[in-house]
């Protein structure tokens, strides 16, 4: 029987000494998915990916990748994955396409299938005309292209990505996520940290993870709807932050946020949120501005839920 899940984990926990960097993690990713591990920095995401690649030893639990332990098995999974860190990991001082042999080497490949690989992933990438070039001298989207070639010369079957898109500028993020959905397209499957919400709206389910806990599951559209099913109201009010301390305080807000120049303001279940808020802000003197109901983000989903863990 075929096993459906590319990834499982069990009651993953990860310490360094008192610190606990992972918390008793517990997900399944399915084969061919684009699973996102969404996150501030320093929440338990590249600890999680690096104990998943082999590099890193848990401290207790069970997990498999590829069917393969990641506690008795790490070589095995070093040897069927591609794993992109955040710092491209490239030589800058060989041209693109000596990155992309040199790797090929290290993954074991050779003769003509190597040359064909290469041809292969050049093209995919987008960098057959620039095959010749030395890699310091390419722009960050370009380097961060390259990575993800030389880490899926080999064909694997799962791609770990450690915020593959840090520091790189929008459209040549927006490019990255094309070539991502592709390979998903002929079956690979991604596992993709990332503290960007913006392109977490890409994956196909998500899990958010803060101070080493998963706190949520599912796929965006699931957990806007499971966190936020009273939506979410937009205000402009003047002056901006005297309103949104006043609305802080009261204790039918369950979240008010500044986003841009408006707050976001999430009310407890069964309040009329738009009618309390108005008589508030009349009552301390402050002007209301355009009032409307939105759609929640998951910058809005991450947030509440992160107020909601700190209150506990």
């Amino acid at each position: 029987m075929v096993n459906l899940f590319a990834v499982e984990v069990e009651d993953l926990v990860k310490k360094f000494g008192d610190f606990i960097a992972v918390d008793h993690i517990h997900f399944k990713v399915n084969r061919g998915e684009i699973f996102g591990f969404l996150g501030p920095n320093g929440a338990g995401k590249s600890t999680t990916i690096r104990m998943l690649c082999g590099l890193l030893m848990p401290t207790s639990g069970k997990g498999r990748v590829a069917e393969f332990d990641i506690m008795k098995e790490p070589e095995k999974i070093k040897q069927v994955i591609g794993y992109m860190s955040q710092k491209f990991s490239l030589y800058e001082d060989l041209s693109v396409l000596e990155n992309l042999h040199f790797f090929g080497g290290i993954y074991g490949l050779s003769g003509s299938f190597q040359k064909e690989r290469e041809r292969q992933v050049l093209e995919m990438i987008g960098l057959k005309d620039l095959q010749d070039r030395m890699t310091h001298t390419l722009a960050v989207g370009w380097k961060q292209r390259l990575a993800l070639g030389c880490a899926m010369l080999h064909e694997p079957s799962i791609l770990f990505l450690d915020e593959p898109t840090s520091g790189v500028d929008p459209i040549s993020r927006r490019n990255f996520w094309s070539l991502i959905h592709r390979m998903s397209e002929k079956g690979v499957t991604t596992f993709v940290t990332t503290h960007y919400m913006d392109e977490a709206e890409y994956c196909d389910r998500l899990a958010l993870i803060y101070q080493g806990k998963i706190v949520a599951l599912g796929s965006p559209s699931e957990l806007k709807l499971k966190t936020l099913s009273q939506g979410v109201l937009e205000i402009g009010a003047e002056p901006l932050m005297e309103a949104l301390e006043i609305l802080r305080r009261e204790p039918w807000v369950t979240e008010a946020a500044i986003f841009g120049d408006c707050i976001h303001v999430i009310g407890k279940e069964g309040v009329d949120v738009q009618r309390e808020m108005t008589l508030l802000l009349r009552r301390h003197a402050v002007t209301l501005g355009k009032v409307n109901r939105i759609q929640p983000s998951l910058e809005d989903v991450f947030v509440s839920l992160i107020e909601k863990e700190e209150k506990k």
